[in-house]
């Protein structure tokens, strides 16, 4: 690491308010798997801090549900921390942080648009929160989450953020109980192929819901996923 990205990196520390005993972890937790593997030798990526980050996340993030808001039943904390942890979510944030400025990553995945790809930049968000615990510790990190985590908490809170992945919700609740993901059967598909309709169930075990209809594939899906959540009760 030379001094050009020691400066970038502090900006970084001087945004987000901490100060790495470990800049190395900071830098690694920024370095895409294009950029290593384009490196000559042995360079390690972030995908093992993305590992990791995503628990501490969903950790605080469940715990801090828990702990404020006691009205609330599993579906409602399912349904919030589904979006609160989504990859729509992270790279929101980290957009606001300019996590694009300081990734490192191969000229190809560059030129593709790499920088503004959400899922990249979500997952270097969770990269970012795991290096923070492993440097910092658990209190930091867990400062460092809930920072940004209150406020997304509180656009699902008032229904601010409708882009609700209702198959997450339901593949969690039904993982927990079942051991199983929940299945969806694409019935039918019609109309022309520029305006096509969609026509998706979801089965559940024995039980199947639907059917709910969407524009494309995913749509229909993730309509079929409300309808199994609000005929669960976990969903208005």
């Amino acid at each position: 690491m030379d001094s050009n990205r020691e400066v970038e990196l502090f900006a970084f520390q001087e945004k987000i308010g901490i100060k790495f005993n470990n800049v190395e972890l900071l830098n690694l937790a920024f370095t895409h798997t294009s950029y290593a593997n384009e490196c000559i030798g042995d360079v390690d990526n972030n995908e093992r801090l993305e590992f990791l980050g995503d628990s501490v996340l969903g950790m605080v993030t469940a715990e801090y549900l828990f702990a404020n808001f006691p009205t609330l039943h599993e579906g409602d904390f399912s349904r919030i921390k589904s979006w609160v942890v989504s990859e729509n979510s992270l790279a929101e944030i980290a957009v606001t942080l300019d996590f694009e400025h300081f990734l490192l990553m191969g000229h190809g995945e560059e030129i593709q648009g790499g920088r503004k790809k959400k899922a990249i930049i979500a997952d270097a968000m969770e990269a970012v929160i795991a290096a923070i615990y492993l440097d910092q510790g658990l209190e930091v990190a867990r400062g460092y989450v809930l920072s940004f985590m209150k406020g997304q908490v509180e656009k699902v809170l008032l229904n601010k953020q409708s882009d609700k992945d209702y198959k997450s919700v339901l593949q969690e609740y039904f993982q927990k109980r079942k051991r199983k993901c929940p299945e969806y059967e694409l019935v039918s598909t019609k109309g022309p192929a520029h305006d096509q309709i969609f026509t998706v169930v979801v089965h559940l075990n024995t039980k199947t819901y639907g059917p709910a209809e969407g524009s494309n594939k995913k749509s229909a899906e993730q309509n079929a996923a409300k309808m199994a959540l609000t005929a669960l009760g976990l969903e208005d």
